[in-house]
C-alpha cells in the first residue's frame, strides 16, 4: 500500500512538472512571437550607404575642371543627412501624416549643396558639400517607447502661460541626458550601430549622422495620467481622432528640454551623432535682450496645431497649410547642417605637427585657493579636458597636457598687460523708478591682453614651460645643428624630399651663408605644436568682471585666456522664457573646453555662421542648447561625437583647401609669367587655334608639342606639371570618397601627402620661374626713335621713287591726255 502511495506521489510530481515546462515554453514563445521595440525584423527600416557611386562621376567632373580649367569650382564632398520621422505615420500627435518620400525629394530639390566659410576670414572654402538625403519613419512600437521614457522623466517646474491664448498651464521639464539613453538606442537599432563602444573603430567605417524629429501624442503621455498604460497600445491598434478630441491635441499642459541645467529648448544636440527636434514640446524663447539678432520665438519652429486647426476652412486652406509645414520644416533641417552637421570653421589652421602641447598655465593675483587642487567647485580636470582634446585630433598625434599655477605679482610685466586690457563701457538701464541709469561696465579685451603679452620679456609668456622643465624641451624639440645642410625637407614631419629636388638646381646655392646655432645648436622643428591656455585667476575685482562679449573665455588660433574669480553669479543680458541667463565665474573647465575646442579642433559655436553679405558672423541661437561647451545656453563639459567628427574633418579640411589654394596661386603664377614673355614680335600675346575652346587644358594651351622657337619655360616644367594634376586628380576623387565613407584616418593621411605635394610642387614651380626670369631679362621689347644711319637713306630714296613712279602713272593714263 505504502509502494503503490509512493508511486502516485511520483505521477503526479512528474504531471506537475510536465505541466509547468509546458506552460512556461507556452509563455516563452508568447513573449518571442510578440513584436518588441528596437527589434530587428525582416521589415524594419534599413540604411543603406552607397550613393558616393551615384556621384562620383560628377566629383571626377568638377574635379577636373578645377584642376585643369581653372574654373572656380569647389571641391565637392558627399554628405549624408539621415532624416528620422518618428509619430508622422497617423500614430502621433494630431494623427498627422507625412510623405517621407516628398520631403525627401523637396529636400534634394530646394537644398542640394552647403558650403563651409571660415569664420577667421570670413571667405568660403574650396570645399563644397553634396548633400545626399535619406529620409524615413519610425515604426509605433519605437513611438511608444520614447513616449513612454518622456513621460517618466517629466518633471513639474510650475505653470507657464499658452502663447496663443495666455492661459496659465502645468508646466513639466524634462532632463535630455535623462531620455538620452533611448535616443541612442533608437539610433543604434536604426543605423545598425554598437552604441560607440568602440571609439577606434568609429573613425574607420561609416557612421551616420541623424536628425531626429518628433511629433508625440501630448494627451497619451501626460505625466498626470496615470491610467493610460503605454505598454498595451505599443503593439494595439492606435485609433484615429474625432472632431473634438483633435482640438484637444495639445493635452493643456506644456513640457520643454533642458540639457545639464543649459537653457529651455525643443531642440538639443545630443551626446552621439543626432540632433532632436521636439515639434510636440514647448513653445520656447529665448535669446538676447534688446536684439533681433538669432532670437528664437513661438514662431521659430512649425506647429502642428497650424497645420491640423488653420484659421481658414476648406480643402484649400488645408492643402496650402501642409506644403508651407514642409516648407518650414525644409528651412528647419537646412538650418541643423549650416550649424550642427557641417558647420563653419572657426580657425583654419594647416597643423602637421606630431604632436600637441598643451600647457594651461593659471595667473593668480591671491594665494586663498589653488585651482589644481581636486574636490572643490572651482578645481580643473586636466584628465577630462586632455580626454576631450584627444577625441578631436587624429590618430598618431600625442596630446600632452600640463599644468602649473603661478603668482601674478611675480611676473610685474605679465601684471602690467592683465591691468592694461582691462576696458570699460557705458550702459543705460532702466530701473524700477522709470529712469535711464547710466554706469560704467568693466571688461577683459583679450586680443590687447595677447597683444600685451607678446610684447613683454616675460619668461612666462616666452616660454616658462622649457625653463621650469628642461626634460620637455628633449622630449618635444629635436637637436639639429645648424649648418647650410638643414632645410625644410630635412624636417621630421617632411619625411621625404620632392622629387625634384635633385633634378633641377636651386638659384640661389651659391648665394647661401651660413648660420650660426642659437642655444647650443638646438633649433625647433615643425613637430610640435603649443597652444597654451592662460586662466586668470583674480581676486578683489568688480564681482561682474568679465571678457568681452559677456563671455569668460577669449582664443585665437594660437593662445587661450579664461577669466575665473570667486564671486557669485553674474546676470547676462541673454534670457530664456522669462529669466535671465546667468555666468558663473568661480568654474572655468567649460570655457576652457571650448577654447580648446576653437583653436585644436577649428570649432564654431552652433550659434555662429559667416555670412559674406553681412561680412560678418550672424548669429541664430536655435542650436544653443546640448552637448557643447559653447555659449550662455550651454551647460556642460562635454563635446558630442558629432561635434568630434566636425572636428576631424576640419583638419582635413584646413589641409585641402590650403592645397587648392596653392595650385591655384601655382597656376596663376605660370600663366602670368608666360602672359609677360610668350608675345608676338608687335608686342601682342600669342593667340591659340580658333577650333580650340576656352576650356582647353591651361598647361596644354602653351606646349601641345615642342618647338624649335624659343620657350619662355622648360617643356619639362609642363610635363610634370601635367602629370603631378592628373595624379592630384585620382588623390582628390579618392579622398571624397574617403570622406564620404568616414574613413578619417585614412583621408588624414591623403590630405597630408596632398598638401605636401602641393607644397614641393609651389617650391619646384617658383624656383624654375625664377631661374627662367633671370635669364629673360635680356629679352625685353624696348621702344625707341629711329636712328639715322645709310640704310635709313636707302630706304627713304626707295620710298620717293615709288611716289614718282606712281604719280607719272597715273598722269599719263588720264583719258584727257
Amino acid at each position: 500500500m505504502f509502494y503503490t502511495d509512493r508511486g502516485g506521489m511520483r505521477l503526479n510530481r512528474s504531471l506537475f512538472y510536465a505541466s509547468f515546462i509546458l506552460a512556461l515554453s507556452l509563455l516563452v514563445l508568447q513573449s518571442e512571437s510578440a513584436p518588441q521595440a528596437f527589434r530587428r525584423d525582416p521589415g524594419h527600416p534599413q540604411w543603406h550607404h552607397g550613393a558616393f557611386h551615384d556621384v562620383k562621376d560628377s566629383v571626377r567632373s568638377d574635379v577636373r575642371r578645377m584642376l585643369h580649367t581653372r574654373a572656380e569650382v569647389p571641391f565637392q564632398v558627399p554628405l549624408e543627412v539621415n532624416l528620422v520621422l518618428i509619430g508622422f505615420n497617423g500614430d502621433g500627435g494630431y494623427r498627422y501624416s507625412l510623405d517621407s518620400q516628398k520631403l525627401e525629394e523637396f529636400l534634394r530639390l530646394g537644398f542640394p549643396s552647403h558650403r563651409p566659410s571660415c569664420l577667421e576670414t570670413g571667405e568660403p572654402l574650396d570645399i563644397e558639400h553634396h548633400l545626399v538625403y535619406n529620409v524615413f519613419p519610425a515604426a509605433q512600437p519605437e513611438l511608444i517607447a520614447l513616449e513612454k521614457a518622456l513621460k517618466e522623466a517629466m518633471l513639474p517646474a510650475g505653470t507657464t502661460r499658452e502663447t496663443d491664448f495666455g492661459r496659465e498651464v502645468p508646466l513639466f521639464e524634462v532632463d535630455a541626458t535623462a531620455v538620452e539613453p533611448v535616443f541612442q538606442k533608437l539610433y543604434s537599432y536604426i543605423f545598425n550601430q554598437d552604441n560607440g563602444e568602440n571609439q577606434a573603430a568609429e573613425r574607420d567605417r561609416p557612421v551616420p549622422s541623424a536628425i531626429f524629429v518628433v511629433n508625440f501624442d501630448k494627451v497619451r503621455m501626460d505625466p498626470r495620467n496615470k491610467e493610460i498604460d503605454l505598454d498595451s497600445l505599443m503593439y494595439g491598434r492606435i485609433t484615429h481622432l474625432t472632431e473634438e478630441e483633435l482640438k484637444k491635441q495639445e493635452g493643456d499642459y506644456v513640457y520643454r528640454y533642458r540639457y545639464s541645467g543649459g537653457g529651455a529648448s525643443q531642440v538639443w544636440l545630443g551626446f552621439g551623432r543626432y540632433v532632436v527636434i521636439d515639434l510636440s514640446a514647448g513653445p520656447c524663447t529665448y535669446g538676447k535682450i534688446e536684439a533681433e539678432e538669432g532670437s528664437v520665438s513661438s514662431r521659430t519652429l512649425p506647429r502642428l496645431r497650424n497645420v491640423m486647426l488653420p484659421r481658414g476652412s476648406g480643402v484649400d486652406s488645408h492643402h496650402s497649410t501642409h506644403e508651407i509645414f514642409i516648407g518650414q520644416l525644409s528651412a528647419l533641417i537646412s538650418t541643423t547642417i549650416e550649424h550642427v552637421i557641417a558647420p563653419d570653421v572657426r580657425f583654419e589652421t594647416v597643423d602637421l605637427t606630431r604632436r600637441l602641447l598643451i600647457p594651461i598655465i593659471i595667473l593668480q593675483n591671491h594665494n586663498r585657493y589653488n585651482m589644481m587642487e581636486k574636490g572643490h567647485n572651482y578645481s580643473i580636470d586636466i584628465q577630462a579636458i586632455e580626454s576631450e582634446v584627444r577625441k578631436m585630433v587624429h590618430d598618431g598625434q600625442e596630446v600632452v597636457i600640463v599644468g602649473g599655477s603661478h603668482a601674478l605679482h611675480r611676473h610685474e610685466k605679465l601684471a602690467i598687460a592683465v591691468s592694461k586690457a582691462i576696458r570699460g563701457h557705458s550702459l543705460q538701464e532702466t530701473k524700477n523708478d522709470g529712469r535711464f541709469h547710466v554706469h560704467t561696465k568693466t571688461y577683459l579685451d583679450g586680443a590687447i591682453l595677447k597683444e600685451e603679452m607678446e610684447r613683454t620679456g616675460d619668461v612666462l609668456a616666452a616660454g616658462l614651460l622649457e625653463v621650469a622643465d628642461p626634460a620637455l624641451s628633449s622630449n618635444f624639440f629635436v637637436p639639429q645643428w645648424a649648418d647650410e645642410s638643414n632645410d625644410i625637407s630635412s624636417d621630421p614631419v617632411l619625411k621625404h624630399k620632392p622629387l625634384w629636388a635633385t633634378s633641377y638646381p636651386k638659384s640661389g646655392d651659391k648665394k647661401k651663408k651660413r648660420t650660426e646655432s642659437k642655444q647650443g645648436g638646438l633649433q625647433r622643428t615643425y613637430g610640435t605644436r603649443v597652444v597654451p591656455v592662460f586662466v586668470l585667476s583674480m581676486a578683489d575685482v568688480d564681482p561682474h568682471l568679465m571678457m568681452e562679449d559677456e563671455s569668460l573665455v577669449w582664443m585665437s588660433k594660437d593662445v587661450v585666456v579664461v577669466l575665473q574669480h570667486l564671486n557669485e553669479k553674474i546676470p547676462l543680458s541673454y534670457v530664456s522664457e522669462t529669466e535671465r541667463r546667468h555666468a558663473i565665474p568661480s568654474q572655468a573647465q567649460r570655457h576652457i573646453l571650448a577654447g580648446l575646442a576653437s583653436a585644436v579642433g577649428g570649432l564654431s559655436a552652433p550659434y555662429e555662421k559667416a555670412s559674406l553679405v553681412h561680412e560678418r558672423p550672424v548669429l541664430n541661437w536655435l542650436w544653443s542648447t546640448g552637448c557643447h561647451p559653447f555659449g550662455p545656453f550651454s551647460n556642460t563639459s562635454q563635446i558630442s561625437k558629432m561635434l568630434q567628427d566636425v572636428a576631424l574633418r576640419n583638419t582635413i579640411y584646413a589641409r585641402v583647401d590650403s592645397a587648392l589654394r596653392k595650385i591655384r596661386d601655382m597656376s596663376e603664377s605660370v600663366q602670368s609669367f608666360a602672359a609677360e614673355y610668350l608675345k608676338t614680335p608687335l608686342g601682342e600675346p600669342v593667340k591659340g587655334k580658333k577650333n580650340k575652346s576656352s576650356t582647353e587644358l591651361w598647361l596644354e594651351k602653351f606646349y601641345k608639342k615642342t618647338t624649335n622657337l624659343p620657350e619662355p619655360f622648360p617643356h619639362e616644367l609642363v610635363e610634370r606639371l601635367e602629370k603631378y594634376l592628373d595624379s592630384l586628380e585620382e588623390q582628390l576623387v579618392d579622398l571624397s570618397s574617403l570622406l564620404y565613407d568616414h574613413r578619417l584616418q585614412d583621408a588624414h593621411l591623403n590630405s597630408s601627402e596632398i598638401f605636401q605635394t602641393a607644397m614641393f610642387t609651389e617650391h619646384y614651380v617658383d624656383s624654375v620661374l625664377s631661374v627662367e626670369r633671370e635669364k629673360m631679362r635680356c629679352c625685353s621689347i624696348d621702344y625707341r626713335f629711329p636712328v639715322q644711319s645709310s640704310q635709313t637713306f636707302i630706304y627713304g630714296g626707295i620710298l620717293i621713287a615709288g611716289f614718282i613712279v606712281y604719280f607719272v602713272v597715273i598722269f599719263f593714263s588720264s583719258p584727257v591726255r
